[in-house]
């Protein structure tokens, strides 16, 4: 028997026991003796070279009888192949939730103690999907499915991540997530696309923090009621039952959120996100009134003193419209006047305009914290993932932010110079119009209906302030004289 024979233990394709001998050649379980030793027969017995190599290792895999008369050569490669794929899918095998494997950074480190003879990764590579993939729970694929306990519903960390499930929603939120509900909560900000997302604004850290995740069955309002029903009763049983409501609410415009919202933190604003109030009037008036817009400079400018009355006093906005409206009226704009009607109901009669206007309050706009992690997660699964798959990818997204979070609180972090944004603009024209506005109220102006429009943002003249591209001229006030409010309807 040859000496210092080195003993590598993989598995052939079929899943069968498989020998390596001296990372040269390779022996397939044959058979089992009656002293339960076993004989492996070299792999090449049943091809052309019909080899008569075996080898018998008793229970302890040590060897009993080696026959080496192999009448082939070598192969290193192969035999390589083999040691890889078993190291890999063992590695699967040991991992209790396999979503978070990196099979890239598994294989480097085989490979470097592999040595020299190592395959490609390209080609294992789906030989190790395959074996990733029955090493995955069965998807669920009903609302009906979803089981109420899961080795996936804890944290990284070992902590209760699932907090409650019912036939219509599973609410996600770990204790660290709670905190933050409870310790930063002027502004929270939420979206629905995949998945339900809400996430608080660290002022101190200029960080963003995600405070919960949500899977829902459906959109109705009893069931967002029922979400910010549990986020509350979690983060004040957390807090010795001392009331938690968030105090600005930021989310987009469907009626159910903001109105299951406002029945459960009943002193809560909700603010609307500027930039989908901006798109919902340019689909309408894409719609509506295109060409008119595109080729009329006159309602080009009009348009954009619209969609920009969110930046507006709010005691202005009305008169605003109807200035507008009296404009379109007289110049005979026919279907840029049913992009006012549509404006005027919409958001003047079925929304409150404070929940979408931004005067006195401009540093947030939108809900886009959230969104844009509901876009990350459309765009790392651009098909319907898995629901194990989506937990795991989530649960993942608590951990990186729990540990930034214990980073930045001990004060291992770099502050950012922030780059002046439209944002920032808007907040120095703003304060720019307020210190003209003042100045006009102490010289006892009142809005004046008779006025132009030229183009421009927020800019002043002398008895007149251009808001958005409307010119509202201002008279002194004159005893017994009074600010009338023009109907909207006015000229129709």
């Amino acid at each position: 028997m040859e000496e210092n024979l080195i003993i590598d233990i993989s598995e052939s394709n079929k899943g069968k026991e498989q020998i390596i001998i001296n990372k040269k050649y390779k022996f397939n379980f044959s058979y089992k003796r009656k002293d339960n030793s076993k004989v492996y027969k070299c792999t090449e017995y049943k091809k052309i070279n019909k080899c008569k190599s075996f080898i018998i290792l008793n229970d302890k895999k040590e060897i009993l009888k080696y026959n080496s008369s192999h009448n082939h050569p070598e192969n290193e490669y192969d035999v390589s192949l083999s040691i890889m794929k078993h190291k890999i899918k063992d590695g699967i095998e040991k991992s209790s939730i396999p979503f978070g494997i990196k099979i890239k950074p598994l294989y480097n480190k085989i490979s470097k103690e592999m040595g020299l003879i190592c395959p490609e990764y390209n080609s294992i590579k789906s030989q190790i999907s395959r074996n990733l993939n029955k090493k995955l729970p069965s998807n669920v694929t009903t609302f009906a499915e979803i089981p109420s306990e899961s080795e996936y519903y804890n944290t990284k960390r070992g902590e209760n991540f699932m907090i409650f499930k019912n036939s219509n929603l599973i609410i996600f939120q770990s204790p660290f997530q709670a905190k933050l509900f409870r310790e930063y909560n002027d502004d929270i900000f939420v979206d629905v696309i995949q998945v339900f997302i809400t996430r608080t604004y660290a002022k101190e850290l200029d960080s963003f923090y995600t405070t919960s995740f949500a899977i829902l069955k459906n959109k109705e309002q009893e069931t967002y009621k029922m979400l910010f029903e549990k986020l509350k009763k979690n983060a004040n049983t957390c807090n010795n039952n001392i009331r938690i409501e968030p105090k600005n609410l930021h989310c987009d415009f469907e009626r159910a959120i903001s109105k299951a919202a406002k029945t459960i933190f009943p002193n809560t604003n909700i603010k609307y996100c500027i930039w989908h109030y901006k798109k919902s009037l340019e689909i309408k008036k894409n719609k509506l009134c295109y060409n008119e817009v595109k080729n009329n400079n006159n309602i080009f400018i009009y348009y954009k003193a619209i969609s920009n009355l969110p930046f507006i006093n709010p005691e202005y906005i009305f008169d605003i419209y109807v200035i507008i409206k009296i404009k379109s009226i007289k110049n005979n704009y026919c279907q840029f006047l049913k992009f006012l009607e549509y404006f005027y109901k919409t958001y003047l009669i079925d929304y409150d305009m404070k929940i979408w206007n931004y005067y006195n309050n401009i540093e947030h706009i939108t809900n886009n914290a959230s969104e844009s992690l509901n876009n990350y997660l459309n765009n790392l699964f651009p098909t319907k993932p898995s629901f194990y798959e989506l937990i795991d990818k989530l649960n993942e997204l608590e951990h990186l932010s729990y540990y930034d979070y214990q980073r930045k609180i001990r004060g291992i972090w770099k502050i950012k110079k922030r780059a002046i944004n439209k944002a920032n603009e808007i907040s120095v024209l703003i304060e720019r119009f307020k210190s003209i506005e003042a100045k006009l109220i102490d010289a006892k102006c009142i809005l004046w209906s008779g006025c132009h429009v030229i183009p421009g943002i927020v800019a002043a003249r002398p008895n007149s302030v251009i808001i958005l591209g409307v010119t509202v001229r201002h008279r002194k006030l004159d005893k017994g004289s009074s600010n009338k409010t023009l109907n909207p309807a006015y000229g129709c």
